[in-house]
Parts: structure tokens; C-alpha cells; sequence
């Protein structure tokens, strides 16, 4: 198995699955969101859901757990003052309440691993409930 980026602080790999639909959504805009989730067992983190191009931020939303952390990449396109369209792409390090202790130190461990190998993030944001991570709190991230 092909393996993309090893991160040393602990030891986690990212699959290339995770590169690849990154850049994808970063430049065939084929994916609006991708949700990834480390494996514990295998040491991999890898793709746990890819939102199509139809799909939009509530997808998104109703794909992170309410009690387990995941990471997400968000691709936001809106239409500047000057009636230019923009894209940004979000980082969101999902880390629910309810999530246990352990889970939760190893995502954050890890993120900034998963965001080296996920070249052209323009936003990183870590959020613990919903309201972190709202539609209003991108769209004033991306002005």
C-alpha cells in the first residue's frame, strides 16, 4: 500500500486516497467536502466521507459526529464586494465535547501532519459544537 506523507509526532500515515481527492477538490472542483478520520488499528488516516459538488455546507455539518473527532477540508465559493467569485478552501478540526480525552489528543497531534500534506488551505479553524464552525463564522473567515 502506497503510502503519501508519515506524520513523525505520532506516527500516523496519511493514505494517498486523502492527497488525491484533496486535489481533486482543489482543482477539478469535483468535491465541495471530504471528512477524514484516523484509524487507530491500521495507523492510516483516511477518506471517511466526500461531499459531490451539489452538496453544500449543511452536508457537511450533518457528516461530523456528535460524539467522535474527525478533520474536514471545505471548499466555500462566494462572490466578493467587487462581484468577483472566490474560492477558499477550510481546514476543520472537528473535536466534539462529548469525544473521549484520548481521541481528542491524538487529533490534535496529528492535525498539523494531515494539514502539511494537504498543500493550498487557506482557512484553519478548530471547532467543538456547530456553532464554531457556522456558515456566518466562514463567510466572515473568507471576506
Amino acid at each position: 500500500m502506497a503510502m503519501a506523507f508519515k506524520m513523525a509526532t505520532t506516527g500516523m500515515w496519511v493514505t494517498d486516497e486523502c492527497k488525491t481527492s484533496f486535489m481533486e477538490m482543489k482543482l477539478k472542483k469535483v468535491h465541495r467536502f471530504i471528512v477524514f478520520k484516523i484509524d487507530e488499528a491500521s495507523r492510516l488516516v483516511t477518506v471517511d466521507k466526500v461531499g459531490g459538488p451539489g452538496e453544500g455546507y449543511d452536508e457537511l455539518a450533518t457528516s461530523l459526529p456528535p460524539d467522535d473527532c474527525r478533520y474536514a477540508v471545505f471548499d466555500f465559493d462566494f462572490v466578493t464586494t467587487d462581484n468577483c467569485k472566490k474560492s477558499k478552501i477550510f481546514f476543520i478540526a472537528w473535536s466534539p465535547s462529548a469525544s473521549r480525552i484520548r481521541e481528542k489528543m491524538l487529533y490534535a497531534t496529528s492535525k498539523e501532519g494531515l494539514r502539511r500534506a494537504l498543500e493550498g488551505i487557506h482557512y484553519d479553524m478548530q471547532a467543538t459544537d456547530p456553532t464554531e464552525m457556522g456558515m456566518d463564522v466562514i463567510k466572515d473567515r473568507a471576506k
